[in-house]
């Protein structure tokens, strides 16, 4: 499950990245990539953390998913403010965009699982 959320996160963020570029331009295009990775490159080390956890004795205990899912905010926060800081010439639209989708992937899978 956790492998299917990563998938479609990214999956919709290149989705979005290509919709932004196709309206926007390339400027658009990269902002919309940049903020969609920087959600999913945490949420996919999250994953692939809990997958880790889950094969070890004892599996994952709520303590560990706690800290995970802080360290997980902390970086996408990170990553979000270090690409609005890094890049000059952002697609504010765009990027914003492309951070929301992203985000909102996960719902979606959530939902409509079988």
């Amino acid at each position: 499950m956790p492998l299917k959320i990563v998938l479609t996160q990214l999956a919709v963020t290149i989705a979005v990245a290509l919709v932004a570029g196709a309206v926007g331009g390339v400027r658009a295009l990269v902002s919309a990539a940049l903020a969609g990775f920087a959600c999913v490159l945490p949420n996919a080390l999250f994953a692939l953390r809990l997958m880790l956890a889950t094969r070890r004795p004892g599996g994952a205990n709520p303590a560990s998913f706690l800290i995970g899912e802080v360290v997980k905010v902390g970086l996408t926060i990170l990553l979000l403010f270090a690409v609005a800081k890094g890049v000059r010439d952002l697609s504010w639209p765009a990027y914003i965009a492309g951070m929301i989708a992203a985000l909102q992937s996960v719902f979606v899978v959530l939902l409509i699982r079988k």
